[in-house]
Formats: structure tokens, C-alpha cells, sequence
């Protein structure tokens, strides 16, 4: 029989219930009920299947219910080694903090609730200095030069700082930095307008020589030979990576625990100079890398998805990271179950 015939069927037998269980509310029940088998529409939308990549004994994260009613596809969540959580709820000024599935909030940024929280805005301010704007504990500019500070420590003065990490355990850090430029932030910028200002082309080609002389003067003023060339700026032990054997390498705190790496296309390096791995290419830029603490497994995060070195798969999950849990290394990921209407978490030895 097709669906058209049920339907009216259905819509018969509803007619026919008498109406004092109308007013009970019991006609609502039935209709839904019936429209429901009839159409393949579940009775609670919140019963949908489990993703593919639960586990067997997940720890709750969040509770959407009760009285928040929050949607966890507007939460951005971040968690710390003691299991506190931090979920801000994407494009407000909202954060809600969870510790053993309580969630409390919401609280407003510069809250003393939410302190303690690594909380790293994208948007940097017009005007304002991105590496000091991001990591204004660490780096603080002196005039036009950076300087990084750090254990107790100062290093520099820099002109450029082109990459800066620092672990999860705040004990280490690396950056990739010049000393030197050929053309300072104040003479490139007085270069830029008197070209604005130039009518002919003959005046532009007077200003290109004269700022190529003034830039020839500041070469040679003091007797100080320039450095340009990028070099590594760490206070991990022993490191001897060279940034100008490996162009384009990018430092990395978040591959391995509490490691700082380098990667450079479908290689991993470690700040000694050793090869830990080779990626495999058909996974190349999907999203994050995971590297176990043999360096024997890898994974790379894309698309809701975990893909890992021996080809197996686990979908539907967000937020992976490696964690600390009684002195082991594990890779944890959160999903979403329906059935709870929860944020879940599994962990995997890594």
C-alpha cells in the first residue's frame, strides 16, 4: 500500500477518536506517533545513531541540557591537563567552564573564573602587533625590535620574529628570528611615501636611489656586519636546527607531547636535527598531526575525521589533543552524542 492510502487511513482513525481524549492531548500523541512511523521521522530528534567513533567508557564532558540549552555546534571548547574545560560560545563574549560534567556560566572575558585559560583571539586589533597581541607574556617590543623573554630569561634584540611556540607545559619554547633587515619598518615606510608623492618617473627613480644609498650607509654604519639570515632561538638543550638547511620549516608545539618539532612538507624533525618520520603524502594538510611517543604512529585530524598512519579511521569527532592523564600519553577526542545530548570524551594510548 503506498504511503498517500496510509496517510489517509491514518487521518480517519484520528478523526474518530472521540473529543474529551482530545482535549487530554492524547490526539497529539497519536497524530505524531502515526506520522512518525508513516514518514521514517523519529519521535525525539535528539535519538539519532551514535558516531562511529565512540568508545566504550566515555568521560561527559558537557551536559546541553537543563538550563543552559546550548548547542554544541556554536561551542569552540579547549581543555587543560587537570580537566578543566573552557567552552566560549562562538561569536559572543560568552565562556562557560566545566569541571567533572558541572558546567557553570556564563562568564565574560577578563572574568578572574575563566583565568588560568590559554584563551587566544584570532582577530588582532588594527594598528597592534600580532606576536605581541598573541603572546604579550613572552614578547614585548623595544622600539621597532622584538624582545623575547622567558624563564627569567631575555633574548634579543630581533628585527623579525617569523615563527614562536611554546609547549603545553610552558617550560620550553622556540622561534625562528632575524637580527637584522636590509630596510628598516621606519625607512621602508618613509620610502613608501615619498614614492606615493612622486609625480614623474623620473622622481621615482631619484627616491629608489636615494633609499638604496641610505640602506648601503646602514650596512656599513659601525662596522657591523648585518645578519639576515633566519636562525633558531630556543632553551631547549642541545638543539642544532638550522632554519636555512630546511626553507620553509615550520616550528610545531602541539605534534607530540610537550615536544617542540619541526615539519617541513612529508617530513618531521626534531630540534637536534634527527628525522622522526615521513608522512604520508595522500594526508598531507588535512589538519593537525599527532605523533605517538615512539614516533612510530602518526595521525592527521580533517573533516570531523582522525586518519591514522595504518590507514583506520575514526569519524565524527572534534577537538583532538594530546593529553597527560597519571604520567601517560594519551591522543583524546570529544564527540557529540545524541542520545545523551552531550559532549563525550575517549582517549587513546599514544
Amino acid at each position: 500500500m503506498k504511503k498517500p492510502i496510509l496517510i489517509l487511513l491514518s487521518f480517519c482513525l484520528i478523526m474518530a477518536i472521540p473529543a474529551t481524549a482530545q482535549k487530554g492531548g492524547l490526539l497529539k500523541k497519536v497524530a505524531n506517533s502515526m506520522t512518525n512511523e508513516l514518514l521514517g521521522k523519529p519521535e525525539n530528534p535528539n535519538q539519532g545513531p551514535e558516531p562511529t567513533c565512540e568508545c566504550d567508557q566515555p568521560v561527559l564532558v558537557m551536559n546541553m541540557g537543563g538550563k543552559l540549552k546550548l548547542d554544541y555546534k556554536e561551542l569552540s571548547i579547549s581543555i587543560t591537563d587537570d580537566g578543566r574545560i573552557l567552552a566560549k560560545h562562538v561569536g559572543s563574549d560568552e565562556y562557560y567552564v566545566v569541571k567533572d560534567g558541572v558546567t557553570q556560566g556564563p562568564y565574560k572575558s577578563g572574568d578572574p573564573r575563566i583565568k588560568g585559560f590559554d584563551i587566544v583571539n584570532d582577530e588582532v586589533p588594527e594598528g597592534v602587533d600580532q606576536w605581541v597581541f598573541k603572546y604579550k607574556e613572552y614578547i614585548s617590543k623595544q622600539g621597532e625590535e622584538y624582545l623575547i623573554t622567558f624563564g627569567g630569561k631575555t633574548y634579543g634584540p630581533y628585527a623579525l620574529i617569523q615563527n614562536f611556540v611554546v609547549t603545553r607545559s610552558k617550560e620550553k619554547f622556540a622561534a625562528i628570528v632575524t637580527e637584522d633587515l636590509l630596510i628598516t619598518r621606519d625607512l621602508a615606510k618613509r620610502m613608501e611615501e615619498a614614492m606615493k608623492n612622486a609625480k614623474t618617473d623620473q622622481e621615482k627613480m631619484d627616491i629608489s636611489m636615494q633609499y638604496a644609498q641610505e640602506m648601503s650607509n646602514n650596512m656599513g654604519q659601525g662596522n657591523k656586519k648585518l645578519d639576515i639570515n633566519p636562525k633558531l632561538v630556543t632553551n631547549v638543550p642541545g638543539a642544532t636546527y638550522d632554519p636555512m638547511e630546511t626553507i620553509g620549516g615550520n616550528l610545531n608545539s602541539k605534534m607530540k607531547y610537550d615536544e617542540i618539532l619541526v615539519s617541513v612538507y612529508d617530513k618531521v624533525f626534531d630540534l637536534q636535527s634527527k628525522t622522526l618520520l615521513t608522512v604520508r603524502t595522500d594526508i598531507l594538510g588535512i589538519g593537525d598531526l599527532f605523533i605517538n611517543t615512539t614516533n612510530t604512529k602518526y595521525a592527521a585530524q580533517g573533516y570531523g575525521n582522525l586518519t591514522f598512519s595504518d590507514n583506520t579511521k575514526l569519524a565524527g569527532l572534534f577537538n583532538p589533543m594530546l593529553i597527560k592523564v597519571d604520567g601517560k600519553i594519551y591522543l583524546a577526542y570529544m564527540y557529540y552524542s545524541p542520545k545523551k545530548n552531550s559532549i563525550m570524551q575517549c582517549k587513546i594510548p599514544f
